[in-house]
């Protein structure tokens, strides 16, 4: 059914609707902007070729990208604020790793781990998404992802002038480390009040799918 206009502007003024914005920001933002600022940094901080620095970027990249739809099924089978929780911890721990520059084969590693985990965190925000706001999910979905892409813009922007202001990555990664450990302290805080309104434990679903099916079939067979 078609909601009121002004039902839709409300979402503005929800709270959770910018919360899902940044942790979405944090998921979609870290993995767009990390894959747009790992070919320079390769190359400026490791000194390899333009062509190996690519090379580099899309192993880390294609991780993300192929692991999105895992991390929508880690969040229907553990629950999406369990998922989250666990993956901005992980990041929060490589990120902490990559501020120390290791050699150029374990960042590549981290780096690869870091964006399959980013890429699981997509999927993961978005299993919550419709759970909170179900009548509104398009705009909330346009406004989502709006954020996203704020963060992807924001992240290399930023690594790079804390590199320009300090002469090193190692406070950008460790800035981004400590902002995902904000938010895995967030998202556990902020879903507390959605328990057995929005989500059950863990922010599993609050209905199982068959109980919304089975009186549309009850109907059809009447």
């Amino acid at each position: 059914t078609a909601q009121p206009w002004t039902r839709y502007f409300r979402i503005l003024r929800e709270p959770d609707s910018w919360w899902l914005c940044g942790f979405y920001a944090v998921t979609f933002g870290g993995f767009v902007g990390l894959a747009s600022f790992l070919n320079t940094f390769y190359r400026t901080q490791y000194g390899v070729h333009p062509v190996v620095a690519g090379n580099l970027a899309t192993i880390s990249v294609l991780a993300g990208s192929f692991l999105r739809p895992v991390g929508g099924y880690l969040a229907d089978r553990f629950g999406g604020v369990r998922i989250l929780t666990l993956i901005y911890g992980l990041v929060a721990v490589i990120l902490t790793a990559l501020a120390c520059h290791p050699s150029v084969t374990v960042t590549t590693v981290l780096f690869t781990g870091t964006l399959g985990l980013l890429g699981i965190g997509n999927g993961a925000v978005f299993q919550l998404v419709p759970q909170r706001f179900p009548r509104e999910l398009g705009v909330i979905t346009g406004l989502i992802s709006a954020a996203g892409g704020l963060g992807g813009f924001f992240l290399p922007t930023s690594l790079g002038l804390l590199r320009d202001c300090t002469g090193s990555y190692a406070g950008g990664f460790a800035t981004f480390a400590a902002i995902c450990l904000a938010s895995a302290v967030a998202i556990v805080h902020i879903t507390r009040a959605w328990y057995g309104i929005y989500i059950r434990t863990g922010g599993l679903a609050s209905l199982p799918v068959a109980s919304v099916s089975e009186p549309l079939l009850a109907q059809e067979g009447s």
